[in-house]
């Protein structure tokens, strides 16, 4: 076959011709080279030995893919490097489209027994697909439904199956066992020999082991390989025994191996309880090869004989157990090479023959855009205001699962913007839910450790939600709207959650309530600092509502829910409102706030303001094992209550003597960060959760855990060589003056 000097694929950098027609693997071994420097070849996608970085993706079978002008090929570990890795950020996966298709019946493989079928199904009128690595349709997985998922090209293809779904995938030959036969070139399997030879490649001089290949002169062995000898990489010889056990030295250039099949039936497996029928070579038995004393057993991760005999002599000698000590069937080919020496290994040491491993979807990895195809999510999501943060040159952060602005540039002056004037937050990533209903109290009083029932209409209330172990899950407000109707909130990071543990528990206890989960329909922007009352005057808010209390109005013309509240020790309102508005709002109030000084302020100036407030975030100040009397917040939880969760934990721990608790500490340097250790005469002593330099109170201050030290917390530690004072929260406006005015 001529090569054509026009069509060029690029290997390792270097371009290659090819002719029409070729897989890449034909076209590499054109050129002399081999795709991963040695192994028993199948050109059937059964073993890993053709395995290469294809155009960016790795593990690409070369012998299932056509050789197209300007692929570009990076051999995996070639020489004993590892693969070229792309730049960060760079793109190296095309789109993938998902499509979906109904039919009546699938067939897959279309060999001789694959036609048989597709033919006597379309005579019986059936709506008839099949699938065939040859057309590159690649059928990966079977799953429930039943449904048959096709890797193409172009995209991921669900076929939605009514009738059966019939695998005629055939079977893959079986590979030597022996030293040299993992990394040898020269190696391949009987179907491989024709199929390279008739791709016009001189194999040189040919011996064969087992059937030989049809239409290639070979000279014909028979004994037990012994070993495959080799120079250069390249296999220049094979050892042979006779039943005597003499060996035999025979030279060569290719061996061509006939050792027998091994069913191709893992997607058959998979859909054992679907109405799924395996016909053809797919159906048969495996060719047990005798049991291998020596050599690599799995090409795919290297395991050996002596892996193998290792795990039988630890004791490990169920087959799924094997796999899992040493490995082996774990790699890319799913066991296809190695799985009958497996079997034949136990049933020599056993005396029992062992089925094949378990079969799970996916018999071959897609790419991570190929498992996405038809998924529209952003993994990061977005609130409605994120193009205005963009627009004012936000440095966007994320926070949980959201973008959220942790700095406009200035962190400085938007901290001075809430202490000295006004500033506006979008606060829209805050968990919002509301639960209705005749049972919504009794719900309510069951889950939380306060008094729900004390909570007047119009008013919220602080939280915390426990677990079962009594251990501080998240913290927000509940906001009494009706008797049968409150709204929740929580951290921005605990809202999915939240609705599970709420959904979870009213229905475990048969509560008639309704949960709606309001966080990404529900735009909120936090106004805050000694000018907002004015900002918000000007809005049409005529009255603020008294602190730890709401109104429903309209405020710049968008029907909105003002939260009397402050986490930046403030006066602060946060306007709740339908997203569509937000940005209307948001814009509405920074223009009316020019004159104002008003600036928007990200997470960076919020969690300083939040500090010098003494207030905690969950998850940052809080650990796994955060009980409400080790974070100073136990009046949150009143035990004299007949019910709640956690209740019985929190009594229990109440009984133990504290060891450690979450303190404030103040320093007269800027000089610690978050994550220091907290040293204590020598001793470690803890760990700072939360710092900041506060230039109002110009000093340094943060929040830590600190052990106890003979029943008692010490007055003053050393943090980064520094001296620093343990002192009673809130650090700033003790009195709370500032956030009630």
């Amino acid at each position: 076959m001529t090569q054509s000097s026009s069509l060029k694929i690029v290997v390792d950098g270097k371009p290659q011709s090819f002719s029409e027609g070729d897989s890449l693997l034909i076209a590499m071994l054109r050129n002399e080279a081999h795709p991963t420097g040695g192994g028993t070849l199948c050109c059937g996608g059964d073993c890993p030995h053709c395995l290469a970085t294809v155009d960016g993706v790795s593990y690409v079978r070369t012998c299932q893919v056509p050789a197209k002008p300007r692929t570009v090929v990076e051999r995996e570990n070639w020489g004993g490097s590892h693969p070229v890795l792309p730049e960060v950020n760079q793109p190296i996966n095309k789109w993938t489209e998902a499509r979906n298709r109904f039919c009546d019946v699938v067939v897959i493989g279309q060999g001789e027994s694959g036609q048989a079928a597709a033919a006597e199904a379309q005579a019986a009128g059936k709506d008839v697909v099949t699938v065939d690595t040859g057309n590159g349709e690649e059928a990966i997985a079977i799953y429930a439904g039943p449904r048959v998922v096709v890797r193409t090209d172009t995209h991921m293809l669900t076929l939605h199956v009514r009738d059966e779904i019939v695998v005629a995938t055939g079977a893959a030959e079986i590979p030597p066992v022996a030293p040299g036969s993992h990394n040898l070139m020269g190696l391949m399997t009987r179907r491989a020999a024709e199929a390279i030879a008739q791709a016009g490649i001189d194999l040189g001089k040919v011996v064969s082991i087992g059937a030989a290949p049809a239409g290639i002169e070979s000279e014909s062995l028979s004994g037990e390989i012994v070993r495959f000898d080799g120079a250069d990489g390249k296999v220049t010889a094979v050892v042979m025994a006779d039943e005597s056990g003499t060996e035999t030295t025979y030279t060569c250039d290719t061996v061509a191996l006939g050792l027998g099949l091994h069913p191709r039936s893992a997607l058959y497996l998979m859909g054992h309880d679907l109405p799924v029928r395996v016909v053809g070579e797919a159906s048969g038995e495996t060719d047990l090869p005798k049991c291998p004393t020596d050599g690599i057993v799995c090409p795919c991760i290297g395991a050996s004989v002596e892996d193998l005999q290792y795990t039988w002599d630890s004791g490990f000698r169920e087959m799924e157990l094997i796999k899992r000590s040493t490995l082996a069937g774990t790699g890319t080919c799913q066991g296809m090479s190695c799985l009958p020496y497996i079997q034949s290994f136990i049933l020599d040491k056993g005396k029992e023959l062992q089925p094949r491993f378990t079969a799970r979807p996916m018999n071959r990895q897609p790419t991570i855009g190929e498992i996405a195809a038809g998924a529209h999510y952003r993994i990061t999501l977005r609130t409605a205001l994120d193009g205005e943060h963009r627009k004012l040159g936000a440095q966007m952060e994320r926070s949980g699962p959201w973008w959220r602005p942790w700095t406009y540039g200035d962190v400085w002056s938007e901290y001075w913007a809430v202490r000295t004037g006004v500033s506006i937050m979008d606060v829209s990533t805050l968990g919002k839910i509301v639960i209705a209903g005749p049972d919504a109290l009794a719900c309510l009083e069951k889950l939380y450790p306060t008094k729900v029932a004390t909570i007047r209409t119009g008013r919220a209330r602080y939280v915390l939600n426990l677990d079962e172990r009594g251990y501080v899950l998240d913290d927000g407000l509940i906001a009494k709207e009706s008797d049968t109707r409150y709204a929740l909130t929580f951290t921005s990071s605990g809202s999915t959650h939240s609705e599970m543990w709420l959904r979870d528990w009213a229905h475990s206890w048969g509560m008639d309530v309704r949960i709606m989960n309001q966080t990404r329909s529900l735009g909120a922007i936090n106004v805050t600092g000694p000018q907002a009352a004015e900002l918000l005057r000007r809005a049409g808010l005529e009255k603020m509502p008294k602190f730890m209390r709401f109104v429903d109005t309209e405020v710049a013309g968008v029907p909105c829910r003002v939260y009397r509240l402050s986490f930046t020790g403030e006066v602060s309102v946060e306007l709740h409102h339908h997203h569509k508005d937000s940005v209307k709002l948001w814009r509405v109030l920074i223009d009316m706030g020019q004159d104002l000084g008003i600036r928007p302020h990200g997470l960076d100036a919020l969690t300083r303001l939040r500090l010098e407030k003494g207030h905690i975030i969950v998850g940052q100040d809080s650990d796994f094992d955060s009980t409400a009397r080790r974070i100073h917040h136990d009046w949150a939880v009143k035990l004299e209550k007949e019910a709640f969760i956690g209740r019985q934990a929190v009594i229990r721990t109440n009984r133990i003597e504290l060891d450690k608790m979450l303190v404030g500490f103040e320093m007269d340097e800027d000089g610690a960060f978050e994550g220091a250790v907290i040293w204590y005469e020598g001793e470690h002593a803890g760990f700072v959760t939360s710092y900041t330099w506060s230039p109002i109170l110009n000093k340094a201050v943060m929040l830590g855990w600190l052990n106890y030290f003979d029943g008692a917390l010490p007055t003053e530690v050393t943090i980064n060589d520094q001296t620093a004072r343990r002192v009673a929260l809130p650090f700033y406006d003790k009195e709370g003056g500032r956030a009630k005015a």
